[in-house]
């Protein structure tokens, strides 16, 4: 494969909470689930540092061993627990917490895993969509949450108040049976990862994206995903994260598109796969 790659922080004055990094045969991408202000999360290391962590110890294993994905994501959430179990309060609902994107090529196939929000894309070449992967289980109980926090205004202290309101709400359905799932604390959350295979020579390319580089298709729908393949081919993934920015600043407020935060760390690899598939 051959990968390309860029993120970029919803503000220079926090931390990106994104991680992606890749070989020539494998990628992660990793959005961490952001602690508003006034929030507690129980560990004293971040967000930030657990994505890079994580995703660090993923690509590490997956270019090692040949073991089932689900199976690298549970060792690797195993491992990255291990590391502040002992100074830092795990049991926390708040403790940090990401989605997870890895693709491998392997052999003659290409495995792939997906667990909450962040969306992995292929562009099979017998298929006139593109076959696009998204755990949605985040969003379906964010929906039973959302209405006081998108009816305010965007960057508004009554917004930020309920943005917090919303990301705490949720957090109590958070790797539990009927809710949704992400890698935090517990390596069971891996068996609840969306996982699957497709041969090698079928695909095209390949995008993975936060879901601060998806709105720009999902919740912004200024784009198709086809379209979205298009731009990352012709200006590689830097060029997608600044469609997003210029989205969100025509719409500071979130008047048009209703949304927790103004702007996202947005994240986006494109891997070609076989130019003739």
């Amino acid at each position: 494969m051959r990968v390309t790659f860029a993120t970029e922080p919803a503000s220079s004055t926090r931390p990106n909470e994104d991680f992606v990094a890749a070989t020539a045969d494998a990628v992660v991408l990793l959005d961490g689930a952001g602690t508003p202000a006034g929030s507690e999360s129980g560990c004293s290391h971040g967000v930030a540092w657990y994505s890079r962590m994580l995703g660090s110890t993923l690509l590490a294993s997956m270019t090692q061993s040949a073991d089932p994905l689900a199976e690298t994501l549970a060792e690797g959430i195993k491992a990255v627990t291990s590391m502040h179990d002992f100074t830092c309060d795990l049991s926390h609902a708040g403790s940090p917490s990401a989605t997870v994107v890895m693709l491998r090529h392997a052999g003659d196939v290409l495995e792939w895993l997906v667990l909450a929000d962040s969306v992995l894309v292929l562009d099979v070449g017998d298929t006139a969509e593109p076959m696009v992967i998204c755990d949605d289980r985040e969003a379906q109980i964010g929906a039973r949450y959302r209405a006081r926090m998108d009816a305010l205004p965007g960057g508004s202290p009554e917004h930020a108040q309920a943005h917090r309101e919303y990301v705490e709400g949720l957090r109590h359905h958070r790797n539990r049976d009927g809710g949704f799932w992400v890698a935090s604390v517990d390596p069971l959350a891996a068996e609840q990862a969306l996982t699957g295979s497709v041969p090698a020579d079928r695909v095209r390319a390949a995008a993975l994206l936060s879901d601060g580089a998806s709105r720009l298709f999902d919740r912004f729908h200024l784009a198709t995903w086809r379209e979205g393949l298009g731009i990352l081919g012709e200006h590689g993934p830097a060029g997608l994260i600044g469609r997003v920015r210029e989205a969100e600043r025509s719409d500071l407020d979130g008047r048009r598109w209703p949304r927790g935060k103004t702007f996202d760390d947005a994240t986006a690899a494109y891997a070609i796969v076989n130019s003739s598939g």
